[in-house]
């Protein structure tokens, strides 16, 4: 089944200085979903937004919101997240010592649920959990930072999820994250990834739309 392209901006590359109207730019320009980082300092060396930003987010577009939540001790802060709006909640594998419960908590509060893996991190560990989910997220660069070179190597891990996927759990979408640019867009599309995931990409250029547009069209021919 050849599901459509859907093209995520991460307004972790925006300026927050006008991040409402960049958040209505993108969406303008042809996005799917908002996608917003999380980060603790602690899970990742790096701070960034909290539930007040989601909240903001929600006010001003009707995309769904693509919450990454790259942080320790996920549980305590869920239930923030759900009502501030977020559409989508992606936990990590690595963060969540008991996943399914968090799993479970996402649901409860009516946000679709998703896991996250980075680059080192085996398949293995999202198998049993992977009918219960809505989204796998497949990190393509280490987690904690904007900007980085895709790692290579995630590309074969893409093609195993994407045949995971298909085997047990067909309805769950495939997001990368990390180092999307229009010239491997074509790549990770024909390794099956449905949602790109680009910050610096798009918000680092000033036709959002023709970036998108671009993307769109090289991801095509894979």
């Amino acid at each position: 089944m050849t599901r459509p392209l859907q093209i995520a901006p991460s307004i972790l590359s925006a300026d927050f200085t006008r991040l409402g109207e960049e958040i209505q730019e993108v969406e303008k320009a042809g996005a799917d979903l908002i996608h917003i980082d999380v980060m603790d300092g602690q899970f990742v060396p790096n701070l960034t937004v909290g539930p007040l930003v989601v909240e903001a987010a929600r006010r001003v577009t009707s995309l769904p919101l693509d919450v990454h939540l790259m942080i320790h001790d996920a549980d305590a802060l869920i239930p923030d997240f759900a009502e501030a709006g977020s559409d989508y909640l992606t936990v990590h594998v690595e963060a969540c010592p008991h996943l399914h419960r968090t799993i479970q908590l996402i649901k409860e509060k009516g946000v679709k649920p998703g896991v996250s893996l980075n680059p080192a991190t085996s398949l293995a560990l999202i198998e049993p959990i992977l009918p219960e989910i809505d989204l796998l997220l497949v990190m393509s660069v280490n987690p904690g930072f904007g900007g980085q070179a895709f790692i290579p190597s995630v590309l074969e891990k893409l093609k195993a999820a994407r045949r995971l996927i298909d085997k047990i759990a067909p309805h769950v979408a495939l997001e990368v994250d990390g180092g999307i640019k229009i010239d491997n867009a074509r790549a990770l599309r024909a390794a099956g990834a449905d949602i790109f995931v680009a910050g610096s990409a798009i918000f680092g250029k000033k036709d959002y739309a023709k970036t998108m547009a671009a993307m769109r069209t090289e991801a095509s021919k894979g």
